[in-house]
């Protein structure tokens, strides 16, 4: 990312001393675990800082960087919070509402109030501030690679401490919750754990059935 992306976010933003924060999730794809997401307002110096530069979408951005980001992130944000959606809430609810409960969650959770949010996406139902999705935000507006990167280091964190060792049969630590191949192996020698998001499995489990073709 380049720090001219600034221009583009400031753009974006109604009103040149509006205090906004950007919005991305993380977990929307695993087969199992909770959705994560974080919101970050940065400081008006950020493009000043050695670490704006690098900042990117959290895919794009190696597990070692990704880390040290996060922790000049934690350092220099205005203010930032990190919520999830968990399995009961996704299930019940849909995996793109839970994301949309957990973005909402981490907007409340900032210490520094925010009038205007920039979201990560091109959804923003029960988003409660004024806000502006953005189509790969999180490529685009540093804020949102920001709360990208948090989302994701945070989620990462809670497959290995909490998952993978509660149900290290599954392999979390190395997948993630992704449907690896051997994430299915697992499953099908196991059986779904209470972390599993059930419905995610209802084709696979069909097809296996023969119920489907």
């Amino acid at each position: 990312m380049d720090i001219s992306s600034w221009s583009y976010e400031r753009s974006l933003i109604p009103g040149k001393d509006t205090p906004y924060c950007g919005v991305d999730e993380a977990g929307r794809g695993p087969l199992a675990g909770r959705v994560y997401a974080a919101a970050v307002i940065l400081p008006d110096n950020a493009p000043e800082l050695d670490f704006f530069k690098d900042l990117n979408d959290s895919k794009k951005i190696s597990e070692k960087k990704r880390a040290a980001l996060a922790e000049k992130i934690k350092e220099y944000a205005k203010a930032y919070c990190v919520a999830w959606a968990d399995v009961g809430e996704i299930e019940e609810m849909n995996i793109l509402n839970a994301a949309l409960t957990a973005m909402q969650r981490a907007i409340d959770g900032l210490s520094v109030k925010a009038e205007f949010a920039l979201i990560d996406g091109n959804r923003k139902t029960g988003i409660k501030i004024p806000c502006e999705t953005v189509v790969k935000g999180d490529a685009k507006c540093p804020s949102v690679s920001a709360a990208s990167i948090l989302a994701k280091t945070e989620r990462d964190k809670y497959c290995i401490e909490y998952l993978d060792k509660n149900f290290p049969e599954y392999g979390f630590a190395v997948h993630k919750g992704y449907g690896t191949k051997a994430h299915y192996a697992a499953v099908d020698k196991y059986g779904l754990c209470e972390e599993h998001r059930a419905s995610f499995f209802k084709k696979y489990f069909e097809k296996k059935d023969g119920k489907t073709q």
